[in-house]
């Protein structure tokens, strides 16, 4: 990626996008969902100063931002993070103001929640806000983390629509510009559970050199400045390789009708596997060929 940050990109939740629940206050042992799994617990190890790290959660792509934000700050706050602000940014003219703009400066990670990617672009994109955080990414050791919405705006291109059961009809997935903290990649969230893999699909036929990246439920990757990706938390993260591709009719065929591809290559990551940006290797954490025999007793 050629920057000193870190990037962590989430799937998102079944329910509504959030890691607790309504009764998180109450039976707060139950309902730890994500970070249970180890993804925020994550974010604050990997974070430049651990637990006192300055994270600020931004509510941008929420259409419930009042009740998100603070869900956040108490998951944070449960693994020990001390410094945890929320930041609902929901006009351009806010990315301008000096307040908010201190705020993101100061910031050692910033964690975009769910909701409308297109909303958190059309928003943020091209703002004060948007340019301290790509300087801060490519410059500084900070963490842009982002669920849902969040993750999937991060890229240079970003599936902003397009139903899951017409996504290999040409035209049904619309594809625009997001933040553009990582290259040659697009990100899709709740894959498994909305069955998304065909919009994944015609992302990639349609510029076979963008790797595309499939994150399901509760799961998420760490980017690192070298190009590794580790897959973390307790989903699948389904990768889509185009560049074998032998021949498809997207150009052919009118719109509304099907795609067909040949020779798509796909990799499923699960927790602790690695992939490399760089060589297009992946790494099986448990993998068969490299485990102890394990036998079984007399």
């Amino acid at each position: 990626m050629n920057a000193k940050g870190k990037l962590i990109i989430i799937g998102g939740a079944v329910d509504k996008g959030s890691f607790t629940e309504s009764s998180f206050d109450a039976n707060v042992a139950n309902n730890l969902n994500f970070f249970e799994t180890g993804i925020l617990r994550r974010i604050i190890r990997e974070s430049k100063h651990n637990e006192d790290s300055k994270i600020e959660v931004i509510t941008t792509a929420s259409v419930v931002p009042r009740e998100v934000g603070p869900e956040y700050v108490k998951a944070f706050e449960y693994l020990k993070a001390k410094n945890v602000g929320i930041m609902h940014i929901e006009k351009r003219e806010q990315c301008s103001e000096p307040e908010t703009l201190e705020r993101i400066q100061a910031a050692d990670v910033v964690m975009f929640t769910g909701g409308d990617q297109l909303r958190l672009t059309s928003i943020l994109g091209g703002t004060k806000l948007h340019d301290i955080i790509l300087d801060k990414f490519q410059n500084e050791d900070f963490i842009y983390a982002g669920t849902s919405a969040g993750a999937a705006a991060a890229s240079n291109n970003m599936i902003y629509q397009g139903s899951s059961h017409e996504a290999l009809l040409k035209g049904e997935v619309k594809i625009t510009s997001g933040l553009s903290l990582i290259q040659n990649v697009i990100i899709d969230t709740h894959f498994v559970h909305r069955g998304r893999i065909g919009r994944l699909f015609q992302a990639v036929v349609g510029n076979p050199r963008v790797l595309g990246i499939g994150l399901g439920e509760d799961t998420g990757l760490l980017i690192t400045s070298d190009g590794k990706m580790e897959a973390i938390g307790s989903g699948l993260v389904i990768l889509v390789d185009g560049r074998n591709i032998k021949d498809t009719n997207l150009t052919q065929v009118e719109l509304g009708r099907p795609i067909s591809i040949n020779s798509l290559t796909v990799h499923v990551m699960s927790m602790y596997d690695i992939y490399d940006l760089n060589t297009h290797a992946l790494e099986i954490h448990n993998s068969q060929y490299f485990s102890p025999l394990i036998t079984s007793a007399d």
